[in-house]
């Protein structure tokens, strides 16, 4: 089944690609790598999630932030490979960076919103190295920012 076709069966749709907030460029690609830049959980416009976890934003909205992340980050890998998403192979990374409050320790669990749905659309190829780690400030005060690594053919 097609990535475009498992999206349109869990009723997922890619979103435009989000616009840089800052001076860096979305994507590089390099040989048969694809680096992703840090995606933020922009849905239309306007961040799902702001402020840190879990004073501001509980780990439930965290998960699903980082969720909005992934679609974004396909959405950009998407743009990348100019609209051909079979062209990917697997998703080698992803770092998941969590806006927490001092003794916050569930960012694995904020991360498995990413790691899980990566998985419901990849299957297999979705499988991944992870990182999960607290900050004490992300761009635009968002609670949630996932980076990609990709292989693509």
């Amino acid at each position: 089944m097609s990535i475009e076709a498992r999206l349109a069966e869990l009723g997922l749709t890619l979103p435009e690609p989000a616009k840089p907030v800052a001076s860096y460029v979305p994507t590089v690609r390099t040989g048969n790598l694809v680096f992703c830049s840090g995606q933020l959980p922009f849905l239309k416009g306007q961040l799902l999630a702001i402020g840190p976890v879990p004073t501001a934003v509980d780990v439930a909205t965290a998960q699903a932030a980082a969720r909005q992340c992934v679609l974004n980050g396909l959405a950009a890998l998407r743009a990348e490979l100019g609209g051909d998403l079979s062209k990917l192979v697997r998703v080698v990374r992803i770092g998941v960076f969590v806006q927490s409050v001092d003794g916050f320790k569930e960012q694995p669990q904020v991360g498995n919103g990413a790691s899980d749905l990566l998985v419901e659309i990849l299957g297999d190829r979705g499988k991944h190295a992870r990182t999960s780690v607290s900050v004490n400030a992300l761009p635009l005060n968002a609670s949630v920012e996932v980076e990609f690594l990709f292989e693509v053919a």
